[in-house]
């Protein structure tokens, strides 16, 4: 099976939109520059392309497994 991949285009979201806050290790925010400078994208951009990628691949189980 191939492997799951999230490729960043170079193109701008434009929609509605609400605003939420989380905290990250400045490591991961070093990164996220990264690809940010690469890609020409917002840091917000990046992190919502990698929300929608990441609920559309993730997996459910039950915590009552036997």
């Amino acid at each position: 099976m191939e492997k799951p991949e999230l490729k960043v285009t170079q193109k701008r979201y434009t929609g509605e939109s609400t605003v939420i806050s989380t905290r990250l290790p400045k490591d991961l925010v070093k990164e996220l520059d990264g690809v940010a400078d690469k890609t020409g994208r917002t840091r917000n951009e990046i992190l919502q392309m990698s929300l929608e990628f990441a609920l559309r691949h993730m997996t459910i189980e039950s915590a009552d497994k036997a």
